[in-house]
Protein backbone atom coordinates (compact mmCIF):
# COMPACT_ATOMS: atom_id res chain seq x y z
CA UNK A 1 0.00 0.00 0.00
CA UNK A 2 1.16 3.40 -0.84
CA UNK A 3 2.03 6.27 1.87
CA UNK A 4 4.68 8.23 -0.36
CA UNK A 5 4.27 10.35 -3.67
CA UNK A 6 5.45 9.77 -6.91
CA UNK A 7 5.63 11.55 -10.14
CA UNK A 8 2.70 12.90 -11.95
CA UNK A 9 1.28 11.18 -14.85
CA UNK A 10 0.10 14.00 -16.91
CA UNK A 11 -3.14 12.32 -18.01
CA UNK A 12 -6.68 13.81 -17.11
CA UNK A 13 -6.91 13.21 -13.11
CA UNK A 14 -9.12 14.08 -10.35
CA UNK A 15 -7.85 15.31 -6.85
CA UNK A 16 -8.94 14.51 -3.57
CA UNK A 17 -7.87 16.61 -0.79
CA UNK A 18 -8.97 15.83 2.77
CA UNK A 19 -8.90 18.62 5.43
CA UNK A 20 -9.83 16.66 8.54
CA UNK A 21 -11.30 12.91 9.57
CA UNK A 22 -7.89 11.43 8.64
CA UNK A 23 -5.22 10.07 11.91
CA UNK A 24 -8.22 11.62 14.37
CA UNK A 25 -11.42 11.17 14.97
CA UNK A 26 -13.99 14.31 13.67
CA UNK A 27 -13.78 17.26 11.51
CA UNK A 28 -14.30 15.47 8.77
CA UNK A 29 -14.06 17.33 5.65
CA UNK A 30 -12.78 16.61 2.37
CA UNK A 31 -12.24 18.10 -1.72
CA UNK A 32 -12.65 16.86 -4.82
CA UNK A 33 -11.49 18.50 -7.41
CA UNK A 34 -11.97 18.42 -11.76
CA UNK A 35 -10.49 21.16 -13.76
CA UNK A 36 -10.40 23.72 -12.09
CA UNK A 37 -13.75 22.79 -10.36
CA UNK A 38 -14.06 22.05 -6.31
CA UNK A 39 -16.51 20.62 -4.58
CA UNK A 40 -16.58 20.03 -0.62
CA UNK A 41 -17.82 16.62 0.91
CA UNK A 42 -18.92 18.01 4.78
CA UNK A 43 -17.24 20.23 7.15
CA UNK A 44 -17.20 18.84 10.69
CA UNK A 45 -15.71 19.88 13.85
CA UNK A 46 -13.41 17.92 16.11
CA UNK A 47 -13.27 17.96 19.87
CA UNK A 48 -10.38 19.56 21.74
CA UNK A 49 -7.91 17.50 23.62
CA UNK A 50 -7.00 17.93 27.19
CA UNK A 51 -3.92 20.57 26.98
CA UNK A 52 -6.44 22.63 25.30
CA UNK A 53 -7.38 25.01 27.80
CA UNK A 54 -10.52 26.70 27.05
CA UNK A 55 -11.09 25.40 23.61
CA UNK A 56 -14.94 24.40 22.54
CA UNK A 57 -14.09 23.11 19.36
CA UNK A 58 -11.03 22.17 16.55
CA UNK A 59 -11.53 23.59 13.40
CA UNK A 60 -9.41 22.54 10.06
CA UNK A 61 -7.09 24.94 8.45
CA UNK A 62 -9.18 26.05 5.62
CA UNK A 63 -6.91 28.24 3.96
CA UNK A 64 -6.28 26.20 0.80
CA UNK A 65 -10.24 26.98 0.43
CA UNK A 66 -9.90 30.84 0.75
CA UNK A 67 -7.04 30.65 -1.57
CA UNK A 68 -9.32 29.14 -3.79
CA UNK A 69 -12.68 30.10 -3.07
CA UNK A 70 -13.67 31.45 -6.52
CA UNK A 71 -12.86 27.71 -7.73
CA UNK A 72 -15.66 26.14 -4.83
CA UNK A 73 -18.80 24.72 -7.22
CA UNK A 74 -20.79 23.33 -3.78
CA UNK A 75 -21.00 21.23 -1.33
CA UNK A 76 -22.74 18.04 -0.58
CA UNK A 77 -23.55 16.82 2.98
CA UNK A 78 -23.71 12.73 4.05
CA UNK A 79 -25.21 13.41 7.33
CA UNK A 80 -26.28 15.71 10.51
CA UNK A 81 -23.41 14.85 13.13
CA UNK A 82 -21.57 17.50 14.24
CA UNK A 83 -18.25 16.02 12.83
CA UNK A 84 -19.81 16.53 9.67
CA UNK A 85 -21.16 19.88 9.50
CA UNK A 86 -20.44 21.72 12.70
CA UNK A 87 -18.06 23.71 10.98
CA UNK A 88 -19.53 24.95 8.25
CA UNK A 89 -21.34 28.49 9.81
CA UNK A 90 -17.55 29.22 10.84
CA UNK A 91 -16.34 28.71 6.99
CA UNK A 92 -19.03 30.36 5.51
CA UNK A 93 -17.27 33.69 7.39
CA UNK A 94 -14.28 33.22 5.45
CA UNK A 95 -15.88 32.12 2.09
CA UNK A 96 -19.44 31.71 0.24
CA UNK A 97 -20.56 28.17 -1.09
CA UNK A 98 -23.19 28.63 -3.24
CA UNK A 99 -24.84 25.73 -2.99
CA UNK A 100 -25.11 22.67 -0.54
CA UNK A 101 -26.94 19.46 -0.99
CA UNK A 102 -27.85 16.87 2.23
CA UNK A 103 -30.20 15.21 4.29
CA UNK A 104 -33.94 16.78 5.53
CA UNK A 105 -32.31 16.55 8.93
CA UNK A 106 -28.66 17.40 8.46
CA UNK A 107 -30.07 20.40 7.07
CA UNK A 108 -32.78 21.40 9.24
CA UNK A 109 -30.22 21.71 11.76
CA UNK A 110 -27.97 23.41 9.29
CA UNK A 111 -29.98 26.17 9.17
CA UNK A 112 -30.36 26.48 12.74
CA UNK A 113 -26.79 27.01 12.83
CA UNK A 114 -26.14 29.39 9.84
CA UNK A 115 -29.25 31.49 10.97
CA UNK A 116 -27.23 32.10 14.40
CA UNK A 117 -24.16 32.70 12.66
CA UNK A 118 -25.02 35.47 10.78
CA UNK A 119 -24.37 33.73 7.55
CA UNK A 120 -27.72 32.12 6.02
CA UNK A 121 -27.09 34.65 3.04
CA UNK A 122 -23.80 32.83 2.12
CA UNK A 123 -25.35 29.44 0.70
CA UNK A 124 -28.41 27.91 -0.71
CA UNK A 125 -29.68 25.11 1.01
CA UNK A 126 -31.64 21.89 -0.76
CA UNK A 127 -32.35 18.84 0.64
CA UNK A 128 -32.23 15.35 -1.05
CA UNK A 129 -33.64 12.23 -0.65
CA UNK A 130 -32.38 8.83 -1.31
CA UNK A 131 -31.82 8.70 -4.77
CA UNK A 132 -31.74 11.99 -5.77
CA UNK A 133 -29.00 12.78 -8.14
CA UNK A 134 -27.38 16.31 -7.62
CA UNK A 135 -25.31 18.28 -9.90
CA UNK A 136 -22.04 20.30 -8.37
CA UNK A 137 -20.70 21.97 -11.58
CA UNK A 138 -20.05 20.82 -14.89
CA UNK A 139 -17.76 17.87 -13.56
CA UNK A 140 -19.91 15.85 -10.67
CA UNK A 141 -23.06 14.32 -10.37
CA UNK A 142 -23.85 12.77 -7.25
CA UNK A 143 -26.33 10.20 -6.08
CA UNK A 144 -27.55 9.97 -2.58
CA UNK A 145 -28.10 6.40 -1.36
CA UNK A 146 -29.39 5.26 1.89
CA UNK A 147 -27.17 3.70 4.37
CA UNK A 148 -27.52 2.99 7.92
CA UNK A 149 -25.90 4.86 11.11
CA UNK A 150 -26.74 5.85 14.57
CA UNK A 151 -28.06 9.07 12.92
CA UNK A 152 -30.98 9.09 11.08
CA UNK A 153 -31.07 10.21 7.75
CA UNK A 154 -27.88 8.89 6.36
CA UNK A 155 -26.47 8.36 3.01
CA UNK A 156 -23.63 7.01 1.37
CA UNK A 157 -23.01 8.99 -1.68
CA UNK A 158 -22.29 8.07 -5.46
CA UNK A 159 -20.02 10.87 -7.01
CA UNK A 160 -19.63 10.48 -10.63
CA UNK A 161 -17.18 11.90 -12.59
CA UNK A 162 -15.84 12.28 -16.12
CA UNK A 163 -13.23 9.50 -15.25
CA UNK A 164 -15.13 7.72 -13.68
CA UNK A 165 -17.29 6.66 -10.36
CA UNK A 166 -15.87 7.49 -7.11
CA UNK A 167 -17.78 6.03 -4.05
CA UNK A 168 -17.64 7.90 -0.44
CA UNK A 169 -19.14 5.64 2.38
CA UNK A 170 -20.47 8.51 4.76
CA UNK A 171 -20.42 6.87 8.22
CA UNK A 172 -22.07 3.92 8.19
CA UNK A 173 -22.71 0.30 10.09
CA UNK A 174 -25.15 -2.43 8.43
CA UNK A 175 -28.53 -2.12 10.32
CA UNK A 176 -30.73 -4.49 9.11
CA UNK A 177 -33.47 -3.63 11.86
CA UNK A 178 -33.39 -0.10 11.63
CA UNK A 179 -35.51 1.94 14.18
CA UNK A 180 -36.14 4.27 11.67
CA UNK A 181 -37.18 1.37 9.28
CA UNK A 182 -35.06 3.03 6.79
CA UNK A 183 -32.97 -0.10 5.10
CA UNK A 184 -29.20 0.27 3.68
CA UNK A 185 -29.86 0.28 -0.22
CA UNK A 186 -27.79 -2.59 -1.22
CA UNK A 187 -28.83 -3.01 -4.20
CA UNK A 188 -27.45 0.37 -5.21
CA UNK A 189 -24.29 0.07 -4.59
CA UNK A 190 -24.82 -3.45 -5.90
CA UNK A 191 -25.74 -1.87 -9.29
CA UNK A 192 -22.63 0.29 -9.24
CA UNK A 193 -20.23 -2.20 -8.26
CA UNK A 194 -21.36 -4.10 -11.16
CA UNK A 195 -20.84 -1.21 -13.66
CA UNK A 196 -17.63 -0.57 -12.08
CA UNK A 197 -16.51 1.81 -9.53
CA UNK A 198 -12.97 3.99 -9.81
CA UNK A 199 -12.50 3.99 -6.10
CA UNK A 200 -14.01 3.76 -2.89
CA UNK A 201 -13.33 5.85 0.49
CA UNK A 202 -14.39 4.04 3.34
CA UNK A 203 -15.15 4.68 7.18
CA UNK A 204 -12.48 3.25 9.00
CA UNK A 205 -13.42 3.71 12.61
CA UNK A 206 -13.86 0.24 13.66
CA UNK A 207 -11.37 -1.12 11.15
CA UNK A 208 -9.82 -3.08 14.64
CA UNK A 209 -13.03 -4.72 15.84
CA UNK A 210 -13.89 -8.41 14.23
CA UNK A 211 -17.19 -9.48 13.57
CA UNK A 212 -20.65 -6.84 12.55
CA UNK A 213 -21.28 -4.03 14.59
CA UNK A 214 -24.80 -4.77 16.57
CA UNK A 215 -28.44 -3.00 15.38
CA UNK A 216 -29.01 -0.12 17.06
CA UNK A 217 -31.90 -1.95 18.40
CA UNK A 218 -29.85 -4.44 20.77
CA UNK A 219 -29.99 -1.59 23.27
CA UNK A 220 -33.62 -1.98 23.63
CA UNK A 221 -33.88 -4.66 26.02
CA UNK A 222 -30.83 -3.57 28.29
CA UNK A 223 -32.05 0.14 28.63
CA UNK A 224 -35.40 -1.59 29.53
CA UNK A 225 -34.06 -3.80 32.20
CA UNK A 226 -32.25 -0.73 33.56
CA UNK A 227 -35.55 1.41 33.35
CA UNK A 228 -37.51 -1.67 35.53
CA UNK A 229 -34.80 -1.00 38.05
CA UNK A 230 -34.96 2.84 38.66
CA UNK A 231 -37.27 3.26 42.30
CA UNK A 232 -36.51 7.17 41.86
CA UNK A 233 -35.73 9.81 39.03
CA UNK A 234 -33.43 8.17 35.82
CA UNK A 235 -31.15 10.75 34.30
CA UNK A 236 -29.92 9.58 30.92
CA UNK A 237 -27.26 11.07 28.26
CA UNK A 238 -26.27 10.30 24.90
CA UNK A 239 -25.34 11.90 21.92
CA UNK A 240 -28.17 14.67 21.06
CA UNK A 241 -27.75 13.90 17.34
CA UNK A 242 -28.04 10.05 17.79
CA UNK A 243 -31.55 10.21 17.13
CA UNK A 244 -32.09 6.65 17.19
CA UNK A 245 -31.32 6.00 20.15
CA UNK A 246 -33.22 9.10 21.84
CA UNK A 247 -36.11 7.60 20.10
CA UNK A 248 -36.04 4.28 21.91
CA UNK A 249 -35.20 6.64 25.22
CA UNK A 250 -38.69 8.07 24.23
CA UNK A 251 -40.89 4.40 23.60
CA UNK A 252 -39.43 3.07 26.79
CA UNK A 253 -40.28 6.55 28.63
CA UNK A 254 -43.57 5.74 27.41
CA UNK A 255 -43.48 2.36 28.21
CA UNK A 256 -42.59 2.85 31.65
CA UNK A 257 -45.03 5.58 32.39
CA UNK A 258 -42.45 8.48 32.82
CA UNK A 259 -42.34 11.98 31.50
CA UNK A 260 -39.56 13.44 29.82
CA UNK A 261 -38.14 16.63 31.14
CA UNK A 262 -35.02 17.81 28.26
CA UNK A 263 -32.03 20.01 29.20
CA UNK A 264 -29.73 20.99 27.21
CA UNK A 265 -29.94 23.53 24.11
CA UNK A 266 -28.90 20.63 21.49
CA UNK A 267 -30.63 18.20 22.35
CA UNK A 268 -34.23 20.57 22.34
CA UNK A 269 -33.04 21.11 18.98
CA UNK A 270 -32.39 18.07 17.30
CA UNK A 271 -35.69 16.49 19.10
CA UNK A 272 -37.89 19.44 17.67
CA UNK A 273 -36.25 18.72 14.10
CA UNK A 274 -36.67 15.19 14.22
CA UNK A 275 -40.04 14.82 15.19
CA UNK A 276 -41.11 17.34 12.81
CA UNK A 277 -40.29 15.45 10.24
CA UNK A 278 -41.13 12.67 10.94
CA UNK A 279 -37.91 10.31 12.49
CA UNK A 280 -39.36 10.63 16.24
CA UNK A 281 -42.94 9.38 16.73
CA UNK A 282 -44.59 10.83 20.10
CA UNK A 283 -47.32 12.74 21.72
CA UNK A 284 -46.79 16.36 23.04
CA UNK A 285 -47.90 15.03 26.46
CA UNK A 286 -45.23 12.53 26.87
CA UNK A 287 -42.75 16.17 27.49
CA UNK A 288 -42.51 18.21 30.54
CA UNK A 289 -41.03 21.53 31.10
CA UNK A 290 -37.93 21.13 34.01
CA UNK A 291 -39.78 23.29 36.41
CA UNK A 292 -43.15 21.11 36.20
CA UNK A 293 -41.01 17.87 36.80
CA UNK A 294 -40.23 19.13 40.31
CA UNK A 295 -43.63 18.66 41.34
CA UNK A 296 -43.77 15.06 40.18
CA UNK A 297 -43.21 11.97 42.18
CA UNK A 298 -39.67 10.65 41.06
CA UNK A 299 -40.28 8.13 39.69
CA UNK A 300 -42.31 9.13 36.95
CA UNK A 301 -39.62 11.07 35.64
CA UNK A 302 -36.81 10.81 32.95
CA UNK A 303 -34.36 13.74 32.55
CA UNK A 304 -33.08 13.43 29.50
CA UNK A 305 -30.10 15.38 28.76
CA UNK A 306 -26.54 16.33 27.00
CA UNK A 307 -23.03 15.87 28.54
CA UNK A 308 -22.30 12.48 27.87
CA UNK A 309 -18.56 13.62 26.91
CA UNK A 310 -17.93 15.18 30.20
CA UNK A 311 -17.96 18.34 28.08
CA UNK A 312 -17.09 21.44 30.30
CA UNK A 313 -20.54 23.48 29.59
CA UNK A 314 -22.72 20.45 29.70
CA UNK A 315 -25.43 20.23 31.66
CA UNK A 316 -25.08 16.55 33.20
CA UNK A 317 -21.42 17.87 33.81
CA UNK A 318 -22.49 21.28 35.74
CA UNK A 319 -24.74 19.08 37.49
CA UNK A 320 -22.05 16.60 38.71
CA UNK A 321 -20.21 19.62 39.59
CA UNK A 322 -23.34 21.12 41.76
CA UNK A 323 -22.98 24.19 39.34
CA UNK A 324 -26.89 23.58 37.72
CA UNK A 325 -29.12 26.04 39.07
CA UNK A 326 -32.42 24.32 38.50
CA UNK A 327 -30.79 20.11 39.26
CA UNK A 328 -29.30 18.40 42.03
CA UNK A 329 -28.26 14.35 42.52
CA UNK A 330 -30.91 13.09 44.68
CA UNK A 331 -29.42 9.70 46.51
CA UNK A 332 -31.28 7.01 44.98
CA UNK A 333 -31.23 9.01 41.39
CA UNK A 334 -30.19 6.57 38.21
CA UNK A 335 -27.74 8.32 35.61
CA UNK A 336 -27.40 6.45 32.66
CA UNK A 337 -24.64 7.29 30.09
CA UNK A 338 -25.71 5.62 26.85
CA UNK A 339 -22.52 6.00 24.91
CA UNK A 340 -18.99 5.78 25.00
CA UNK A 341 -16.39 8.12 25.35
CA UNK A 342 -14.48 9.50 21.96
CA UNK A 343 -10.97 8.99 22.34
CA UNK A 344 -9.61 11.77 24.68
CA UNK A 345 -12.48 12.29 26.11
CA UNK A 346 -12.48 9.60 28.64
CA UNK A 347 -10.90 11.36 31.48
CA UNK A 348 -13.27 13.90 31.57
CA UNK A 349 -15.97 11.46 31.31
CA UNK A 350 -14.59 9.07 34.24
CA UNK A 351 -14.48 12.34 36.52
CA UNK A 352 -18.30 13.56 35.98
CA UNK A 353 -19.31 9.40 36.56
CA UNK A 354 -17.03 10.16 39.81
CA UNK A 355 -18.90 13.40 41.03
CA UNK A 356 -22.68 11.68 40.26
CA UNK A 357 -21.53 8.73 42.54
CA UNK A 358 -19.84 10.96 45.37
CA UNK A 359 -23.23 12.43 45.66
CA UNK A 360 -25.52 9.76 45.58
CA UNK A 361 -26.30 8.79 42.42
CA UNK A 362 -26.69 5.28 40.79
CA UNK A 363 -24.38 5.56 37.41
CA UNK A 364 -24.68 2.70 35.18
CA UNK A 365 -22.06 2.97 32.09
CA UNK A 366 -19.53 1.09 30.26
CA UNK A 367 -19.48 -1.53 27.45
CA UNK A 368 -20.69 -4.44 29.57
CA UNK A 369 -24.15 -3.03 30.24
CA UNK A 370 -24.61 -2.94 26.35
CA UNK A 371 -26.61 0.02 27.09
CA UNK A 372 -24.62 1.52 23.82
CA UNK A 373 -23.84 0.05 20.37
CA UNK A 374 -21.38 1.75 17.43
CA UNK A 375 -23.08 3.72 14.59
CA UNK A 376 -20.14 2.45 12.39
CA UNK A 377 -19.61 -1.01 10.77
CA UNK A 378 -16.68 -3.31 11.83
CA UNK A 379 -14.45 -5.37 10.20
CA UNK A 380 -17.32 -7.52 8.44
CA UNK A 381 -19.24 -4.32 8.24
CA UNK A 382 -16.80 -3.28 6.00
CA UNK A 383 -15.76 -6.43 3.95
CA UNK A 384 -19.39 -5.96 2.63
CA UNK A 385 -19.02 -2.64 1.50
CA UNK A 386 -15.75 -3.58 -0.28
CA UNK A 387 -17.76 -7.00 -1.58
CA UNK A 388 -20.70 -4.58 -3.04
CA UNK A 389 -18.49 -1.72 -4.64
CA UNK A 390 -15.62 -3.77 -6.11
CA UNK A 391 -13.64 -0.72 -5.87
CA UNK A 392 -9.90 -0.77 -8.37
CA UNK A 393 -8.97 1.78 -5.80
CA UNK A 394 -9.27 2.06 -2.43
CA UNK A 395 -8.77 4.86 0.29
CA UNK A 396 -9.83 4.21 3.88
CA UNK A 397 -11.12 7.10 5.02
CA UNK A 398 -12.50 8.67 8.52
CA UNK A 399 -9.83 6.99 11.86
CA UNK A 400 -7.26 7.08 13.57
CA UNK A 401 -3.73 6.09 11.63
CA UNK A 402 -3.73 2.29 13.64
CA UNK A 403 -7.47 1.87 12.05
CA UNK A 404 -6.64 3.38 8.30
CA UNK A 405 -3.97 0.39 8.41
CA UNK A 406 -6.26 -2.22 9.70
CA UNK A 407 -8.70 -1.28 7.01
CA UNK A 408 -6.21 -1.37 4.30
CA UNK A 409 -4.99 -4.77 5.37
CA UNK A 410 -8.99 -6.06 5.38
CA UNK A 411 -9.30 -4.29 1.33
CA UNK A 412 -6.16 -6.14 0.49
CA UNK A 413 -7.44 -9.55 1.88
CA UNK A 414 -10.51 -8.63 -0.27
CA UNK A 415 -8.41 -9.08 -3.61
CA UNK A 416 -7.28 -5.08 -4.06
CA UNK A 417 -4.05 -4.83 -4.86
CA UNK A 418 -1.40 -3.28 -2.57
CA UNK A 419 -0.42 -0.57 -5.20
CA UNK A 420 -4.23 0.18 -5.81
CA UNK A 421 -4.53 1.55 -1.92
CA UNK A 422 -3.11 4.30 -0.34
CA UNK A 423 -3.20 5.71 3.25
CA UNK A 424 -2.98 9.22 3.54
CA UNK A 425 -2.57 11.86 6.30
CA UNK A 426 -4.77 15.46 6.61
CA UNK A 427 -3.78 17.85 3.49
CA UNK A 428 -2.16 15.04 1.17
CA UNK A 429 -2.92 15.33 -2.66
CA UNK A 430 -4.65 12.26 -4.34
CA UNK A 431 -4.10 12.27 -7.77
CA UNK A 432 -6.86 9.59 -9.07
CA UNK A 433 -6.79 8.66 -13.01
CA UNK A 434 -8.56 6.14 -14.47
CA UNK A 435 -5.53 3.34 -14.18
CA UNK A 436 -3.27 4.67 -11.30
CA UNK A 437 -3.56 6.53 -7.72
CA UNK A 438 -0.73 8.28 -6.00
CA UNK A 439 -0.32 11.24 -3.31
CA UNK A 440 1.61 13.86 -5.45
CA UNK A 441 1.77 16.84 -2.69
CA UNK A 442 0.83 18.19 0.32
CA UNK A 443 -1.43 21.77 1.28
CA UNK A 444 -2.12 23.52 4.85
CA UNK A 445 -3.93 21.41 7.07
CA UNK A 446 -3.42 22.42 10.71
CA UNK A 447 -5.98 23.18 12.73
CA UNK A 448 -8.07 26.92 14.17
CA UNK A 449 -9.12 26.56 17.90
CA UNK A 450 -11.95 28.48 19.10
CA UNK A 451 -13.57 29.60 21.98
CA UNK A 452 -16.72 31.41 22.74
CA UNK A 453 -14.98 34.13 22.07
CA UNK A 454 -13.64 33.04 18.15
CA UNK A 455 -10.60 31.94 16.96
CA UNK A 456 -7.87 31.82 19.41
CA UNK A 457 -3.86 32.65 17.74
CA UNK A 458 -1.18 30.25 18.98
CA UNK A 459 0.48 32.41 21.17
CA UNK A 460 -2.73 32.63 23.10
CA UNK A 461 -2.96 28.84 23.17
CA UNK A 462 0.84 28.94 24.13
CA UNK A 463 -0.44 31.40 26.80
CA UNK A 464 -2.99 29.48 28.80
CA UNK A 465 -0.32 26.28 28.56
CA UNK A 466 1.79 27.79 30.64
CA UNK A 467 -0.50 28.85 32.48
CA UNK A 468 -1.69 25.66 33.32
CA UNK A 469 1.47 23.89 33.44
CA UNK A 470 3.67 26.56 35.19
CA UNK A 471 1.73 29.50 36.54
CA UNK A 472 2.48 33.14 36.02
CA UNK A 473 5.44 35.49 36.85
CA UNK A 474 3.77 39.02 36.90
CA UNK A 475 6.70 42.24 37.31
CA UNK A 476 5.49 45.47 37.67
CA UNK A 477 8.08 48.32 37.69
CA UNK A 478 7.93 52.15 37.24
CA UNK A 479 11.03 53.86 35.29
CA UNK A 480 11.76 57.59 35.33
CA UNK A 481 12.53 59.56 32.11
CA UNK A 482 16.18 59.04 31.57
CA UNK A 483 15.86 55.21 32.70
CA UNK A 484 16.15 54.64 36.50
CA UNK A 485 14.06 52.52 38.58
CA UNK A 486 11.99 54.45 41.20
CA UNK A 487 11.39 51.86 43.21
CA UNK A 488 12.02 48.14 43.49
CA UNK A 489 9.60 46.22 40.94
CA UNK A 490 6.51 44.61 42.69
CA UNK A 491 7.01 40.81 42.16
CA UNK A 492 3.83 37.79 42.25
CA UNK A 493 4.08 34.67 41.95
CA UNK A 494 0.31 32.36 41.10
CA UNK A 495 0.25 28.94 40.43
CA UNK A 496 3.95 28.31 40.93
CA UNK A 497 5.92 26.12 43.56
CA UNK A 498 8.85 27.64 44.34
CA UNK A 499 11.70 27.05 47.47
CA UNK A 500 13.01 30.42 46.99
CA UNK A 501 12.16 33.62 49.19
CA UNK A 502 10.04 36.13 47.63
CA UNK A 503 12.60 38.61 48.84
CA UNK A 504 15.36 36.91 47.09
CA UNK A 505 13.27 36.80 43.12
CA UNK A 506 12.75 40.78 44.20
CA UNK A 507 16.21 41.18 44.20
CA UNK A 508 16.84 39.04 41.30
CA UNK A 509 14.52 41.00 39.01
CA UNK A 510 15.47 44.27 40.60
CA UNK A 511 19.46 43.41 39.50
CA UNK A 512 17.82 42.11 35.91
CA UNK A 513 16.04 45.18 35.44
CA UNK A 514 18.92 47.76 36.62
CA UNK A 515 21.34 45.94 34.32
CA UNK A 516 19.55 45.94 31.07
CA UNK A 517 18.38 50.35 31.98
CA UNK A 518 22.10 50.80 32.98
CA UNK A 519 24.15 48.37 29.88
CA UNK A 520 21.70 49.14 27.13
CA UNK A 521 19.44 51.91 27.62
CA UNK A 522 20.92 53.76 24.75
CA UNK A 523 19.69 50.78 22.08
CA UNK A 524 16.52 51.95 22.47
CA UNK A 525 16.94 55.54 22.46
CA UNK A 526 16.52 57.93 19.52
CA UNK A 527 14.70 55.00 17.40
CA UNK A 528 10.84 56.46 17.14
CA UNK A 529 11.06 58.37 14.23
CA UNK A 530 11.17 62.08 16.38
CA UNK A 531 14.04 63.30 13.75
CA UNK A 532 16.05 64.14 17.00
CA UNK A 533 13.18 66.54 18.63
CA UNK A 534 13.23 66.67 22.32
CA UNK A 535 10.63 64.69 23.57
CA UNK A 536 9.58 62.46 26.56
CA UNK A 537 9.35 59.54 23.76
CA UNK A 538 12.97 59.75 22.85
CA UNK A 539 13.21 55.62 23.95
CA UNK A 540 11.54 52.82 22.55
CA UNK A 541 9.53 51.89 25.41
CA UNK A 542 7.80 49.07 23.91
CA UNK A 543 10.86 47.56 22.59
CA UNK A 544 12.65 47.93 25.76
CA UNK A 545 9.49 46.03 28.07
CA UNK A 546 10.19 43.14 25.67
CA UNK A 547 13.45 43.28 25.93
CA UNK A 548 13.10 43.55 29.94
CA UNK A 549 10.71 40.28 29.74
CA UNK A 550 12.72 38.08 27.69
CA UNK A 551 15.62 38.44 30.27
CA UNK A 552 12.77 37.81 32.99
CA UNK A 553 11.92 34.94 31.48
CA UNK A 554 15.43 33.64 30.88
CA UNK A 555 15.48 34.56 34.82
CA UNK A 556 12.67 32.27 35.71
CA UNK A 557 13.81 29.30 33.44
CA UNK A 558 17.32 29.53 35.22
CA UNK A 559 16.76 30.38 38.85
CA UNK A 560 13.00 28.58 39.48
CA UNK A 561 13.53 25.43 37.16
CA UNK A 562 10.12 26.08 35.45
CA UNK A 563 8.91 28.35 32.38
CA UNK A 564 5.91 30.40 33.59
CA UNK A 565 3.92 33.33 31.75
CA UNK A 566 5.77 36.13 32.18
CA UNK A 567 3.81 39.57 32.71
CA UNK A 568 6.24 42.36 32.64
CA UNK A 569 4.50 45.50 33.31
CA UNK A 570 6.40 48.82 32.64
CA UNK A 571 5.29 52.38 33.90
CA UNK A 572 7.54 55.37 33.19
CA UNK A 573 7.60 59.09 34.33
CA UNK A 574 7.33 61.87 32.04
CA UNK A 575 10.07 63.96 31.18
CA UNK A 576 10.44 67.46 32.91
CA UNK A 577 9.08 70.70 30.80
CA UNK A 578 12.02 72.74 31.92
CA UNK A 579 13.46 73.13 28.45
CA UNK A 580 10.21 73.98 27.08
CA UNK A 581 9.15 76.38 29.55
CA UNK A 582 12.43 78.57 29.05
CA UNK A 583 11.59 78.71 24.99
CA UNK A 584 8.27 80.02 25.71
CA UNK A 585 9.54 82.74 28.21
CA UNK A 586 11.98 83.71 26.13
CA UNK A 587 10.04 84.08 22.79
CA UNK A 588 7.72 85.66 24.81
CA UNK A 589 10.39 88.27 25.61
CA UNK A 590 11.24 88.87 22.12
CA UNK A 591 8.03 89.59 21.36
CA UNK A 592 7.72 91.88 24.03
Amino acid sequence: MRKNSRRKTGKPSIKIIPLGGLHEIGKNTCIFEYDNEIMLLDAGIGFPKDNMHGINIVLPDMSYLVENKHRIKGMIVTHGHEDHIGGIAYHLKQFDIPIIYGPRLAMALLRDKLDEAGVSDRTKIKTVGPRDMVRVGKSFFVEFIRNTHSMADSFTVGIHTPLGLIVHSGDFKVDHTPVDGEHFDFQRLSEYGGKGVLCLLSDSTNAELPGHTPSEQAVFPNLDRVFSQAKSRIMLTTFASSVHRVNLVLQLAQKHNRKVAVVGRSMLNVISHARNLGYMKCTDDLFVSLKHSFNMPDHKILILTTGSQGEPLAALTRIARSEHRQIKIRPGDTVVFSANPIPGNTIAVVNTIDRLMMQGANVVYGKNQGIHVSGHGSQEDQKLMLALTKPKFFVPVHGEHRMLVHHARTAHSMGIPQDNIVIIDNGDIIELSEDNIEIIGKVASGIKLVDSAGVVHEDVMKERQQLAEDGVLTVAATVSWDGKLTAKPEVHLRGMVTTMKESILQSMVSRTIERILNDRLDEFAGNNGNNGNDSEDDVDWDSLRDEIQSSLQRLAKRELQCRPLVVFLLQTQPKPMVKSYRRRRSTASVAS
